[in-house]
């Protein structure tokens, strides 16, 4: 009988000086040496062993030129989309890109003119609002709607928003920072409007494979042939496996027309060809051997989950948070402190010394909260949290 590996999440590893933007570039007040951050969205457990080692293997061998990507790579992604996701896709319909957000900002420039209307559904990850206002277009914010402890889309207001300039709906699923994991009915009723308005979606599901028990990623691009067609969809190991430093993301266009347009661009107009030879083979051991690391991963960070909404309750009943379906980053609501965004920044930042993100930086929904990072072993997570009720 083969013996079941038992993965470590508890050990506390260090990460300052190794120019981690999360642990070395945390200077959000003085004192930072003595900052316990949790905001960027990478965690701090090791890798996968198996993508220890690809890496290693190809670092020892010394010559480090330009690669190209082996069909086993595309083969890797396509094989754990069936598996994990009952997502069939054809390998042609990949293409390399360094970030799901690069992915998103050519999606924007190829699909869509200057002036057209995108819209995105807030509060959300802060690129979303950047890509769309810096690339020219009009952000339509279908802002999501808080209903008895749980975010949900505002799909009345979502067919009012909707005129003949919008081109395009920017989806985040799993959602961050609220972490829902959209329903296949609230996808499809999605898909409906979309249909109907004849609007294209670039689909961020870099979250997808972080979904705890009880829930299901349905990818929106699986919800039926002509979906497929009008959707780009991003997904990546960077998050699933911890190595969002090797810059490897995958966008699927299973519509050839639209897949040829946006490899043309990335190649002609942003230079971007392939992946370097490290998140080559990082990304494809991820793909082939991290399955058992992820399952069991998912449980230690629901038990993250659990561990903070306990202390909450307990030691600062005044602040709360959403219940996660998906992700490691949870959404902390301060509103019933009563205080400014800039005195809770203060008394977060400086008082507690924990490094969250600020709430008002997702967008509209932001003010009076902001999102931790749970993805760390638990003995961080209980120094965070027991900073944080010092405090307040």
């Amino acid at each position: 009988m083969r013996t079941l590996h038992v993965y470590d999440f508890d050990t506390v590893i260090d990460r300052k000086r190794t120019n981690s933007v999360k642990w070395d570039f945390c200077t959000c007040c003085d004192g930072a040496d003595q900052m316990l951050p949790m905001w960027v969205a990478d965690m701090d457990f090791q890798s996968p062993p198996e993508v220890m080692e690809a890496v290693l293997r190809v670092a020892g061998h010394g010559v480090y030129g330009y690669s190209e990507m082996p069909s086993g790579y595309y083969d890797a992604i396509v094989s754990w989309l069936d598996t994990r996701h009952r997502w069939s896709v054809q390998p042609g319909s990949l293409s390399y890109s360094p970030g799901v957000i690069t992915g998103m900002n050519v999606a924007i420039q190829t699909f869509t003119a200057p002036g057209d209307r995108i819209i995105l559904q807030s509060p959300v990850y802060p690129p979303f609002l950047a890509s769309i206002r810096n690339n020219g277009r009009q952000v339509v914010n279908n802002q999501l709607v808080l209903r008895d402890g749980r975010y949900e889309m505002d799909f009345d207001a979502l067919e009012e928003q909707i005129d003949d300039r919008t081109r395009m709906l920017l989806l985040c699923s799993p959602h961050n920072p609220v972490g829902r994991v959209w329903t296949r009915a609230e996808l499809e009723r999605l898909a409906d409007i979309v249909q109907r308005h004849d609007l294209l979606v670039f689909a961020d599901e870099i979250h997808g494979d972080l979904v705890f028990p009880g829930f299901h990623h349905t990818p929106f691009a699986s919800l039926s042939p002509e979906i497929s067609a009008r959707t780009i969809t991003g997904v990546a190991p960077s998050k699933t496996f911890n190595i969002a430093g090797l810059k490897a993301s995958v966008i699927i266009t299973e519509n050839t027309r639209m897949r040829h347009a946006f490899d043309q661009a990335q190649e002609r107009v942003f230079g971007l060809y392939t992946a370097n030879v490290f998140a080559i083979a990082a990304a494809e051991a991820a793909y082939r051997y991290g399955g058992p690391w992820l399952d069991q991963a998912l449980p230690y960070l629901a038990a993250n989950v659990e561990y903070v909404q306990q202390r909450l309750a307990r030691d600062i009943p005044q602040v709360s948070a959403v219940q996660p379906e998906g992700t490691f980053l949870m959404w902390l609501n301060f509103s019933k402190l009563g205080l400014s965004q800039a005195a809770l920044r203060e008394t977060i930042f400086c008082g507690a010394q924990v490094g969250l993100n600020d709430g008002t930086s997702f967008g509209e929904g932001g003010d009076g909260h902001m999102r931790i990072n749970i993805g760390c072993p638990r003995a961080m997570v209980e120094e965070g949290v027991s900073r944080i009720a010092a405090v307040l």
